[in-house]
């Protein structure tokens, strides 16, 4: 039993460290032995938890997923689009240095892995299609291009941040101009 427990922890502290190594380093350029080092663990013990560093990759990238997948469902009781993009942008604010890192290596990343972001952006869609159908927003619009702007938006910010941020979370800082923008620009509403 207490081994078991070792081992769990063990693994979480993989996760953990490198989720913060992916995000100070690049997904592509950190290396396991540098996760290894960081968690000042040995580093065949990286592979006892992840037999390949894609795996460890898709382990981090879904422990993202699944936390912005319960934040959306939890905080999803109105449902109105704002407060679906505030959701999104709050959750992306505690995972702003790794998400960001995620968007500018996810065309060089292994297929699982894309298969993976496609997947965490299509719980995304499914929100922000409640919330437009909810608001009554013309389903003239199609729910992939609204997505597809919405993310090239923030994406857009997230990757460019030194012009934006370039001393903090550029998310903290343009987050609320960008929800209200996108809010204007899909209900076609300037009063807001």
């Amino acid at each position: 039993m207490i081994r078991k427990s070792q081992k769990q922890q063990t693994k979480a502290k993989v996760l953990q460290t490198a989720l913060e190594e992916f995000s100070r380093g690049g997904l592509l350029t950190t290396k396991t032995l540098d996760i290894a080092k960081a968690a000042d663990l040995s580093h065949g013990t990286i592979f006892v938890h992840f037999p390949t560093k894609e795996a460890l990759m898709l382990a981090v990238i879904n422990e993202f997923g699944m936390h912005l997948g319960i934040e959306l469902k939890n905080k999803m009781k109105r449902g109105d689009l704002k407060s679906v993009l505030s959701t999104f942008i709050s959750v992306l604010r505690l995972w702003e240095p790794f998400y960001t890192q995620l968007v500018i290596c996810a065309p060089h990343l292994h297929e699982d892995i894309r298969t993976a972001i496609f997947n965490i952006q299509s719980g995304i869609a499914f929100y922000l299609g409640q919330a437009l159908s909810q608001e009554g927003v013309p389903a003239k619009l199609p729910l992939h291009l609204v997505l597809n702007t919405w993310l090239g938006l923030v994406h857009y910010y997230l990757t460019n941040r030194e012009l934006f941020s370039p001393k903090g979370s550029v998310l903290a800082e343009k987050g609320t101009e960008l929800i209200q923008f996108f809010n204007q620009l899909i209900k076609g509403d300037t009063n807001e």
